[in-house]
């Protein structure tokens, strides 16, 4: 990799000789300005305002404009001649925590790489003691015409150098955070916590340009002379108005995603997710559970109920009718089984008695 600028760590009375090298690179896509009747290629051509005529790159160098319009030169030289300790080293200043830098602070990154085999061993020096210390390293540099601040911290084998804006210009968050009062539900905040837990993770390496692909897709039809690709239909959707039911459909999405069993969720959150499956519409009215007879109508009721009566009339079918033929065969038989026994205790009442009546004659026979 070709390095942008050459200098030395200074890490106390320790010099390190470096080589600022770029750590990222732009994959987008660039485009050429032309003329759209006949696509010939539009071009910048500079020119000097006091003579009016084109000059060349060797020609033009750096200036300051005054208040009062003055053009004052600065050439390289003056700017490599600066007075400040920074002109060609990067400064090392302080030994922070990483959790100490703001996120919004950070700018452009770089790697440094050791300067020659004698920079080798005070370059592994500070790597290890960064390792070690879990901090990173704060400096400052000059760089493009001014001083700038930076951090350094260990990338694998490397020393990696982050360039930090300085704390006066990162700007306040005044204004942007919403200014009415809101009030999130612990069921709101169970439901968030479920979704960021069924998205999980991701592995950042996984993650592509998919806006660069569509383009080059684009490019490559129309190179062919094809059509180009149809854009998708943009998803349903408008103003999420009922926030528990969208937080459910959300998770329920992310499970059935990846697969997961979709179970059925508890309290308010499950209610409403039912009740709200279009999360982008208006929800109507709540319904009365119960439901008056002026506002169904009484006839209408009436109605409905002897069709339901009716419905379970001719539900039984064949299996009413031979349990009721059952039942009766079993009722008559029963009767049967009554009379029959009447009768025998009947006939046995007679027979006892005109027993009695022969005996009672054979004893006054015999008298």
């Amino acid at each position: 990799m070709r390095s942008i600028w050459n200098g030395a760590i200074s890490f106390g009375l320790v010099s390190i000789p470096i080589k600022l090298v770029n750590a990222t690179e732009s994959h987008s896509i660039s485009f050429r300005q032309i003329h759209t009747e006949d696509g010939g290629r539009i071009r910048y051509r500079k020119f000097c305002e006091l003579e009016d005529r084109e000059v060349s790159g060797a020609e033009i160098g750096k200036g300051y404009e005054d208040a009062d319009g003055t053009i004052i030169p600065i050439t390289d030289e003056d700017l490599a001649n600066l007075p400040i300790p920074t002109a060609r080293t990067i400064d090392i200043v302080a030994f922070v925590p990483a959790d100490r830098i703001d996120p919004l602070q950070m700018d452009a990154a770089y790697y440094l790489a050791a300067g020659g085999a004698p920079a080798a061993k005070p370059y592994t020096l500070l790597r290890e003691a960064l390792k070690r210390s879990n901090k990173v390293a704060i400096a400052k540099y000059a760089l493009r015409g001014r001083e700038r601040l930076g951090m350094l911290r260990v990338v694998g084998d490397a020393i990696a150098m982050h360039g930090l804006l300085w704390p006066d210009e990162v700007r306040a968050p005044e204004g942007v955070a919403p200014d009415v009062d809101v009030t999130v539900r612990d069921k709101e905040l169970d439901l968030a916590d479920a979704l960021m837990d069924t998205l999980g993770e991701v592995e950042l390496e996984d993650l592509h340009d998919e806006y660069r692909e569509a383009v080059e897709e684009a490019i490559a039809a129309k190179a062919a002379g094809e059509e180009l690709p149809e854009a998708p239909a943009p998803a349903a959707g408008g103003k999420v108005l009922d926030l528990m039911a969208a937080l459910e459909k959300s998770v329920r999405a992310a499970k059935e995603s990846r697969g997961e069993a979709v179970g059925e969720e508890t309290g308010e959150a499950g209610e409403a997710g039912e009740a709200g499956k279009a999360e982008v519409t208006p929800l109507p009215k709540r319904a009365r559970t119960r439901a008056t007879p002026k506002e169904t109508g009484g006839k209408k009721s009436t109605s409905a109920a002897k069709k339901t009566a009716g419905a379970k009339k001719s539900t039984a079918g064949p299996t009413a009718k031979s349990t009721s033929k059952t039942a009766t065969k079993k009722t008559t038989a029963k009767r049967t089984t009554a009379t029959k026994s009447t009768a025998t205790k009947s006939t046995a009442k007679k027979a006892t008695a005109a027993a009695k009546k022969t005996a009672t004659a054979s004893r006054k026979r015999t008298a």
